[in-house]
């Protein structure tokens, strides 16, 4: 009886070792068919999750919001409990968003993940049991429709690819905030949908050369702020880097220089809300992008950032009570924040060395323009210290108001803040408020286009409380709500991506009436002689000002824009806080 108990057993590792092996074999990708040199059309990406779904019940794959392509996006869903209930999933896990394709050249990312999803399901990797895993299998769908072998010209395979543009010709990583594309939106509805606790967006990148297959972009640490900031920048990142070097995956933070060599020190990456992890930080998700080195072969690039993937579900695995705990405190913390920095600036008063495995570059002349080039030799590897610029501070602060209130007629604002779970108060009825407004000083225009928008920078704002007439069906919205972040950076318009400098209020800098000089003369004469506080700060203004003094025309507008004739709207920002 013993002897067959055991033969028994021995029988049943043998076939369920060979049931792993049929359906390891069955779930080969195209990737690793092709020896490590090409990566699926995004069709192939779609049948392979379709596949995995209809094969093993703990893998989900839901369809979420059109992208600009008129595909839809999808998620999709790894959890060994088969729960796929996001509500009931956070009671008590971590959820790990991963986005892949962003960039569609950039494929590491989308070949990593669908063999991460299959190595869990059969059983290979050992399951989580604290974590689930969701991932977007490909986010720019009409970047990767649009396949070739060209566009990405410094890149070392795969042999095939999409375009960096979506379907619009939109850098999808320049849009979160903004929203312009169905994409963004579609991502808004997942992102808030999950609500994940740690968010990777995979990525190849270049700058420079060195020894490194992966860089990583942490959003940065005093961005995200408090404790949650410190673990991120202490803990997390530190465990990723020792467990990755343990496997001889060396990594090291996102080289930031352009035609100019590493050790010279550079600063990190500051992820602005137009980017990935700088939206999801806005609602103190814990992000990073892998930066693969395009330079790399793409089999080397693939398994990197399969590693890195790996080992970030490990750590938020081994972390997510603690993950958890942080987060929650970090939204406590900004409900009872008094002020917020809406702009950053590097901390040069502290610094970090980086112990870099770079290549030493000559500097030549080159054979094309004549002029001298940057080549790096690799055959004279180093590991020297590199300083690097981790540190940041604010340099604008913003006290928080109570509330907002946007005018009804802002549609394409309410409409970004909908879909971003903003909560939303109507106005019943016609009201006269006290609120605080600001005036538009000054602003600077970048003279080229950048992702269909001439983006404003350097906006100064004054401000002024007096009353303002608001209409039945105008909002408010408080800033007690887990978007406050997210508020802050979108309608204070010296914020770097907020709403103003995305050209989105573009229509108030435009004055829509304006006098005749002729006609005005008379009218300036009238209202200086019967308002002499007025007439002496014009006549005040002249003895200052050369220039004014020298210019009827200036001084005739300057009369007109201290006069009831001049038109409020202009260079009012049309957004109102409550409370500050």
């Amino acid at each position: 009886m013993k002897r067959y108990f055991l033969s028994f057993l021995l029988l049943l590792v043998v076939a369920c070792n060979t049931i792993n092996t049929e359906e390891e074999q069955e779930f080969t990708t195209f990737f690793e068919n092709s020896g490590g040199k090409e990566t699926p059309a995004y069709t192939g990406v779609m049948e392979y999750y379709m596949k995995l779904a209809r094969t093993f019940p703990d893998i989900n794959l839901q369809t979420m919001g059109k992208t600009d392509s008129g595909h839809p996006l999808h998620i999709v869903t790894y959890n060994p409990k088969g729960n796929f209930n996001f509500e009931k999933i956070r009671k008590d896990k971590r959820i790990l968003l991963i986005n892949n394709g962003i960039h569609p050249g950039e494929s590491d990312g989308i070949d990593a993940t669908m063999m991460l999803f299959r190595d869990y399901a059969t059983g290979k990797l050992t399951p989580p049991e604290n974590t689930v895993i969701v991932a977007i299998p490909v986010y720019n769908i009409g970047g990767a429709l649009n396949r070739n072998s060209h566009t990405r010209a410094n890149q070392n395979g795969p042999e095939e690819y999409g375009f960096r543009g979506n379907a619009r010709n939109y850098d999808l990583n320049r849009d979160f905030i903004k929203a312009d594309s169905k994409n963004a939106r579609a991502f808004a509805e997942i992102f808030h949908l999950v609500k994940p606790d740690v968010f990777v967006d995979t990525h190849v990148s270049n700058g420079a050369d060195y020894q490194y297959t992966l860089t990583h972009l942490f959003t940065q640490h005093n961005k995200l702020g408090g404790e949650l900031g410190k673990y991120l920048h202490q803990e997390m990142m530190p465990q990723l880097e020792k467990a990755l070097a343990s496997k001889e995956w060396y990594i090291t933070p996102y080289v930031n220089v352009f035609n100019e060599v590493p050790e010279k020190g550079f600063s990190q990456f500051m992820d602005h809300p137009r980017y990935s992890t700088g939206y999801t930080t806005l609602w103190n998700t814990l992000g990073m992008m892998v930066e693969t080195h395009m330079l790399k072969p793409y089999k080397q690039r693939v398994e990197g950032t399969y590693a890195l993937l790996k080992n970030m579900v490990d750590i938020t695995e081994k972390d997510y009570r603690r993950i958890g705990e942080l987060r929650e405190q970090a939204f406590k913390n900004h409900a009872t924040a008094k002020t917020y920095p809406v702009q950053w600036t590097v901390d040069s008063t502290k610094l970090s060395t980086l112990h870099f495995r770079g290549y030493e570059a000559d500097t030549l002349i080159s054979a094309v323009t004549g002029f001298p080039r940057l080549k790096y030799d690799r055959n004279r590897p180093f590991t020297k210290p590199v300083s690097y610029n981790d540190y940041f501070k604010p340099s604008k602060e913003v006290t928080i108001p109570e509330a907002y209130i946007i005018p009804k007629q802002w549609w394409h604002v309410i409409a970004r803040l909908q879909s971003n779970n903003v909560t939303l108060n109507i106005i019943p009825r016609d009201t006269l408020m006290e609120v605080e407004c600001y005036r538009i000083e000054d602003y600077k225009t970048q003279r080229n286009a950048y992702e269909g928008h001439y983006p404003h920078y350097n906006t100064r704002v004054s401000a002024e409380v007096r009353k303002v007439q608001f209409h039945k069906g105008d909002l408010i919205v408080k800033t007690d709500q887990p978007a406050l972040r997210y508020l802050l950076e979108t309608l204070e318009p010296e914020a770097t991506d907020s709403f103003f400098n995305w050209n989105f209020f573009d229509a108030i800098l435009q004055q829509k009436e304006h006098f005749s000089p002729y006609v005005f003369e008379d009218i300036a004469r009238e209202i200086l002689n019967t308002d002499p506080a007025l007439k002496e700060k014009f006549e005040a203004r002249k003895k200052e000002d050369t220039l004014f003094a020298g210019n009827w025309y200036k001084q005739l507008d300057w009369v007109y824009k201290h006069s009831p004739y001049y038109e409020k709207a202009h260079l009012q920002y049309p957004v109102y806080r409550v409370g500050s």
